[in-house]
């Protein structure tokens, strides 16, 4: 007992929580919901529990403020939920908790976290790559459309074809597209249409719903039928803010039926404006071909004329005349090189004589005379000035400047210069100097 380490409580907890939360980290579960308390701070407590065992769990304010913001659920006990939560351990107490980061109904949250695995899945198979898919045609005759032949979708379609271009043929492939068996009917129709090989393009898809009414367009076997389809397949499933795994293996996604009904459609009025710009299209490439072949025909005769006898001969006639002119101007030119190049050198010789250097070595010889002369003059004035000042210093440290204010200096027989009592006894002969003068003394006392 005396080597063991004995715990304290704290520490106990301690070490239990953090085995817990290293371990298991995050988990999902789903449960129903026990004990829900909404605290006045904004924080969230509650139990899940099953048949057999129930857990504490909280959920602080920052993570169920996205929950309450979004409204997709509004957490009351009995209620099946779906969660993503770290497990930990409530250290004061020693409770076992989970601490919830995101909640949304069980439901729900199962067929999302289905469609998240299953999009993966296919993912990784390469279904959803973009070298699988296949071009819409430019021009469209025939649209198939897979849906219910009773639902709101297939009135929006043959409504927006029937306004943008009457001309377009429809073919209806009815199918379920709510339910267990609507997967069936889907994978069955979309294969009729392709054995059939009767329409330009299909359209497959249905009106807005929830997740679980939109499920069968994210079954596998739906995903896989439209993958392998050797039609080019427009997806047009719900609402623009719908997702499915069809939209991700068609060929072309279309945010709702009419944008599909859009998108294969092109519009009359847009034909006739087509038309009507190929039509000055082909007007302005007839006028273009016709300036160019009447520009080349200008060209290839002016061309005859210039290479005609009588052209040539007056082409090199003019060239002699211009030679001619040239040779003219180029003797003119020389003649009047010769007559100025004399003066030139005339003004070089002017330029070079010495009587213009010793001149000017002069005028230098007299200004630097004149700079010598005025650098002695400043000296001297400078050593003078210097001489003056060091007269002044001297008077300032001389002794007689200071026997003038006064004082006196008192030497002794052998002229040495008396500080102290100590250094004279009575009867010595003393001199005193003064300012005009000595005096001869004694000392008496």
């Amino acid at each position: 007992m005396s080597q063991q380490h004995i715990l304290q409580i704290s520490e106990l907890t301690r070490k239990v929580r953090f085995i817990l939360e290293s371990e298991l980290n995050t988990v999902w579960l789903t449960g129903e919901i026990s004990n829900f308390i909404a605290a006045s701070s904004g924080h969230w407590y509650l139990s899940l529990k099953d048949s057999k065992s129930q857990v504490k769990c909280a959920m602080f304010k920052g993570n169920n403020r996205r929950v309450r913001l979004s409204g997709a659920i509004k957490p009351i006990n009995g209620q099946q939920v779906l969660v993503r939560a770290k497990v930990s351990l409530y250290e004061p107490r020693g409770d076992f908790q989970l601490i919830i980061e995101h909640m949304e109904d069980a439901g729900t949250g199962l067929l999302r976290q289905q469609f998240e695995q299953l999009k993966n899945k296919l993912n990784a198979q390469g279904i959803f790559d973009l070298s699988h898919k296949k071009p819409i045609p430019a021009h469209i005759n025939c649209v198939g459309i897979v849906t219910s032949p009773t639902g709101a979708a297939v009135r929006d379609i043959i409504t927006v074809l029937k306004r943008r271009n009457p001309n377009i043929k429809v073919i209806i492939y009815p199918a379920l597209v709510q339910g267990e068996l609507a997967q069936g009917d889907i994978c069955h129709a979309i294969d009729i249409a392709n054995t059939r090989n009767e329409c330009d393009v299909l359209i497959v898809g249905r009106g807005g719903g929830s997740l679980e009414d939109l499920w069968p367009f994210n079954e596998e076997s739906v995903v896989q039928t439209i993958y392998k389809s050797t039609l080019p397949v427009i997806s047009a499933v719900g609402h623009e803010i719908d997702t499915t795994l069809s939209d991700y293996v068609a060929d072309l996604r279309a945010a709702t039926p009419s944008a599909a009904a859009e998108l294969v459609s092109n519009d009359s009025s847009e034909l006739l404006e087509k038309v009507l710009r190929l039509k000055q299209r082909l007007h302005k490439a007839m006028r273009d071909q016709c300036n160019q072949l009447r520009n080349k025909a200008n060209y290839l005769k002016h061309r005859l004329a210039q290479v005609h006898p009588e052209q040539q001969l007056q082409l090199q006639q003019q060239k002699a005349d211009e030679l001619a002119l040239r040779l003219q101007q180029a003797m003119k030119r020389n003649l009047q090189q010769a007559m100025i190049k004399p003066t030139q050198l005339q003004q070089r010789l002017t330029h070079l004589a010495p009587n213009k250097k010793i001149k000017l070595q002069r005028q230098d010889l007299k200004q630097n005379e004149q700079r010598l002369i005025h650098a002695m003059h400043n000296n001297i004035q400078h050593k003078s000035e210097q001489f003056v000042h060091l007269i002044e210093q001297l008077q300032l440290v001389s002794p007689l400047a200071t026997i003038a204010r006064g004082y006196s200096v008192t030497r002794n027989n052998n002229n040495k210069v008396i500080n102290k009592i100590a250094q004279v006894s009575i009867n010595d002969k003393i001199s005193v100097q003064l300012s005009d003068g000595k005096i001869q003394a004694k000392v008496i006392g």
